[in-house]
This record gives C-alpha cells, structure tokens and sequence, in this order.
C-alpha cells in the first residue's frame, strides 16, 4: 500500500474510487472537506481511525498531512497505446506530454496539475533518472495524479519514433531554439518534451524532436521553472487549438 499525505490527495483518491484500505485522521480534525472524505469513506466501505496527531506527525515525515493519511493501493501506470486511443475516443486531437529527467516530485506534481487543466490526454516518463508517481508527487498534483494518465517507458527516444509513426509531431523546449512558442503551429496532434530541471532536454530526445521552441525570458533570469514552464506552452497550445476551431 502507499501513503497519501492531505486533504485533496485523499479526497480526489476517493472520488476515482481508487482502492483505500483505510483512513487515518487526526483526532479533532473532522470539519471542512474532511466531513466529505468521511461520508465517501463510508460509502465505500474504508475503515476510518481516529488518531494521536502526532502519529500522523512521525507517518508524515515532514510532509504537511492536514491531518489526514490515507493507505491506498499504488497508482497504476497505463501503456502508451492506452493514451492515443483514449484521445481518438474521444474524438479529440491528441495532446502528450512527455518528461525527459524531472526529478523533483513538487515539480512533477504541479506538472500533472497543469496537465489536467489544459486536457493533456497523458503523460510519459522514463523509467530511470526521474522521478515515478509518488506520494509527494500525489500531494503536489493536488489531486490530479488521479485523472491524468502517466506511461512509464524504457526509452524515450524509441517513444519519441513510435509517436511520430502514429501521426503526432514532437515539438522541444529548450532555450536556445530561435523560434519562439508562440510562432511555431502547435495546433496539430502534438508531444511537448520538457527537459530535467538543470539539464535541460537530453541530447538524443532532443534530436528526435521534430522542432524547438523556447519561451522569451525579457529578465535577468535566463530560465523559468520546468512546471512553469510547462504551463506556458500548454497555455499556447490551447489558444492556438480554439483559434483554429473559430472559438
């Protein structure tokens, strides 16, 4: 079993009717969204305890729990296969992202939150050098973990050949591109690749993408933060998506 630390963690666990073999709460802590956590805990038939804070507290290990832990069963990963056709049941232009080397769970959570915001139909990561779905990466996803899908693949660049075969194009960040976002077409069926916090994307990933783009930096500071990043792209993608449809 995993733990997840939180409130909408928890909450959003539930609600997927992902499997929760019990719930631990701080004693007291039964106002807000707990009272909901509680009432689906119930529904569900998940053995809820009330408990010392400070066992939540030494569970934790210095993540903030709000009070609540929970056991659930670990976050499934999906195949990659499962993504495209997800979108073309939906009748949807594909929309990937694709993460080459994001090691910070905060990072990788707040990611997957942007994602599910702007209707990223999944997500793809390697299996080595990056950080998998975690509890922190539950935590910072604020939920999220729980509706967008995350394929785990062995290599990104032969991902990269078997994405182009299915009709996406693959389009880069990387700060050194000379086209900027907002000039490149980013409407059509599309992987973004975001590279590692420091190093940026990996030479091979990077020569496997159709194009670069990079994002203006008008400052001091030559780079944005990755999950920041990330959302300034997707945002881009979602103009250009309904200037396209007239909307």
């Amino acid at each position: 079993m995993e733990l997840l630390f939180g409130r909408n963690p928890v909450l959003e666990a539930l609600r997927a009717r992902r499997s929760v073999n019990k719930i631990l709460i701080a004693e007291g802590s039964n106002v807000g969204s707990i009272k909901e956590i509680m009432a689906l805990a119930r529904e569900q038939k998940v053995l809820i305890q009330f408990v010392d804070k400070k066992q939540l507290d030494n569970m934790s290990q210095g993540e903030n729990h709000q009070g609540i832990i929970a056991y659930a069963a670990p976050k499934d990963y999906v195949e990659l296969d499962e993504i495209l056709l997800e979108a073309r049941r939906k009748e949807e232009v594909p929309l990937l992202l694709m993460l080459d080397g994001i090691e910070d769970p905060h990072n990788f959570g707040a990611i997957l939150r942007t994602a599910d915001a702007a209707g990223v139909h999944g997500v793809v990561i390697p299996k080595h050098r990056a950080v998998p779905l975690t509890a922190g990466v539950a935590k910072a996803s604020a939920g999220a973990i729980e509706y967008v899908p995350v394929a785990r693949v062995t290599n990104l660049a032969q991902t990269m050949e078997k994405l182009k075969e299915q009709g996406c194009w693959i389009v880069g960040t990387d700060s050194g591109a000379k086209t900027l976002h907002f000039e490149a077409d980013l409407s059509g069926p599309l992987v973004v690749v975001m590279g590692s916090e420091g190093k940026g994307l990996g030479k091979l990933v990077k020569e496997k993408c159709d194009f670069l783009v990079s994002i203006p930096m008008l400052g001091r500071i030559n780079s944005l933060n990755v999950s920041v990043a990330t959302s300034v792209i997707l945002y881009e993608i979602i103009r250009q998506r309904r200037a396209a449809r007239g909307k």
